[in-house]
């Protein structure tokens, strides 16, 4: 993935996260983005991360993180103690999307979710060429990626809809960062949400 998009997604959820609030990042990485939400929203918070060096590099950065399996769900965590439950670039990799995203709204009160689309243009046309898409967003070969879902706006709205979550707010983001407007789901590569019961 591109600096340039990392930043575009960090400044999107960033300027969600008001002064204060608490925020859960769960697949936290090495912690960047809570770190950021910490030093400039003064939020309080945690991070959730499986592999170990990650872990240590979270550690590093000063961040509060908990090595935990989210396949496992929440359940260290109280009902609504979190202002925002966030899970940025990785939906994509668990295996149960519908209980990840409950238990996101279970111990937070709006859960914030970014994820590749798949219906972005550059990976249609790789799939009409006979080769699974390989973009900024999805960098990872077929043998050799983290992701077990492949899914496109449409997809995760109508999983929205039957969960009856409520979309606060969609933001869909070309590979340059820029926000796309029309034709999200042709021109858009990372789509970011804000989810709601």
């Amino acid at each position: 993935m591109t600096q340039a998009m990392e930043r575009a997604d960090f400044d999107l959820i960033a300027s969600w996260v008001q002064p204060g609030e608490r925020v859960l990042d769960l697949g936290c990485g090495d912690g960047s983005l809570l770190k950021r939400l910490i030093e400039e929203r003064g939020a309080k918070g945690y991070g959730v991360e499986l592999e170990d060096a990650e872990v240590l590099a979270a550690i590093a950065n000063g961040i509060n993180v908990i090595q935990g399996n989210l396949e496992q769900g929440l359940a260290g965590f109280d009902d609504q103690t979190f202002n925002h439950v966030v899970l940025s670039r990785t939906l994509q990799t668990v295996r149960h999307t519908e209980r990840i995203l409950g238990e996101m709204l279970r111990v937070g009160r709006e859960a914030v979710v970014s994820f590749p689309n798949f219906a972005y243009w550059k990976n249609r046309m790789a799939v009409m060429a006979g080769r699974m898409p390989v973009s900024e967003d999805l960098p990872y070969e077929w043998f050799d990626t983290p992701n077990l879902r492949f899914f496109t706006l449409l997809d995760f709205e109508s999983l929205c809809s039957k969960m009856g979550l409520v979309i606060r707010e969609r933001q869909v983001l070309d590979e340059a960062g820029r926000q796309v407007t029309e034709e999200p789901n042709f021109l858009g590569s990372l789509a970011v949400y804000r989810l709601g019961r």
